[in-house]
């Protein structure tokens, strides 16, 4: 008894000849999306520029127009991915003898893929316009150093031979007399610069040592009249103030670090979900373009011949 190895040519699987991936309706829904996008866009800096004003009093705080325009943003990034994917879904045509899951997947691949093609056009869209708005800058400071050229080129003469800052400061301290005088109080340009550098170093290694202190108190004390200690509390203020400054700078700073970690983050969690709405939006698209075909063919009415 001998047993064919040949199977049935019903057993045979059926294999079709054209792609999966329906290139036509996935740039129509990323054209779309990115119309939307642009749209909203326009719309929403018309808006925000109401909310703006140079007045007193007439303006809303920076707070409010960011935490406007980050929502903002993050609605316009979902509606357009909804518009997208289900354009896509609708624009698709229907594939015979495929399975139920198989069609839900390549829906949502659809989807997906239209979200991802509108994105890298509103990316590139965006990076042109910042590249043209930085080319505008870059000429107007071009035309600023044309006609500051001659200044510029005089200064730079000037400081090629000023020694290094750290250098004069040293010098300064080498050359610093035991007890100040009339001197500086007749030298109000000399001691002003000297003060200057002493400061700068200061601000350079983070803190000025006492010596230093002692020293500008008794030249600010030969420069106002003042006895010692008032120079000496004077002195004390000041140092007091530039180191708020550079405090308030580095919490600036900070503020400015953390809120474009939120930002990122944000905006990443944002076009997560707007993959999602894309890819859930063709898939309802395509059921939707499905059913409705379904409908068409059911009550057609059956010619016999």
């Amino acid at each position: 008894m001998s047993f064919s190895a040949t199977p049935s040519p019903d057993a045979l699987p059926v294999e079709s000849s054209r792609p999966a991936t329906a290139w036509g309706p996935i740039i129509g829904g990323a054209v779309a999306a990115t119309g939307v996008t642009l749209i909203m866009l326009l719309l929403g800096s018309g808006v925000g520029l109401t909310m703006v004003s140079p007045w007193s009093g007439e303006s809303s705080s920076a707070a409010t127009v960011g935490v406007t325009a980050a929502i903002w943003l993050v609605v316009v990034q979902w509606l357009s991915a909804a518009f997208g994917g289900y354009l896509t879904g609708r624009l698709r045509t229907k594939w015979a003898v495929v399975h139920t899951d198989e069609v839900f997947f390549r829906d949502t691949a659809h989807g997906f893929l239209s979200w991802a093609l509108a994105t890298i056009f509103v990316a590139g869209f965006l990076a042109s316009s910042l590249t043209s708005l930085a080319g505008v800058g870059a000429k107007a400071v071009g035309a600023t150093a044309i006609v500051g050229g001659t200044a510029a080129g005089t200064g730079a003469a000037a400081s090629a031979g000023t020694p290094d800052l750290s250098t004069s400061y040293f010098t300064d301290a080498l050359l610093r007399p035991e007890r100040v005088g009339a001197d500086a109080r007749n030298d109000g340009a000399s001691a002003t610069a000297e003060i200057a550098r002493i400061l700068m170093q200061g601000a350079a290694t983070g803190s000025v040592p006492d010596a230093d202190k002692i020293y500008v108190a008794s030249i600010v004390a030969a420069r106002t009249g003042v006895s010692e200690a008032d120079a000496r509390a004077r002195v004390d203020a000041v140092l007091k103030q530039i180191d708020d400054a550079k405090t308030a700078t580095k919490q600036a700073a900070d503020d400015a670090r953390k809120a474009a970690a939120t930002t990122a983050l944000i905006g990443a969690i944002s076009l997560l979900i707007g993959a999602f709405i894309s890819a859930t939006a063709a898939a309802l698209g395509g059921r939707q373009r499905d059913d409705d075909e379904d409908l068409i063919d059911r009550n057609a009415p059956i010619h016999r011949t």
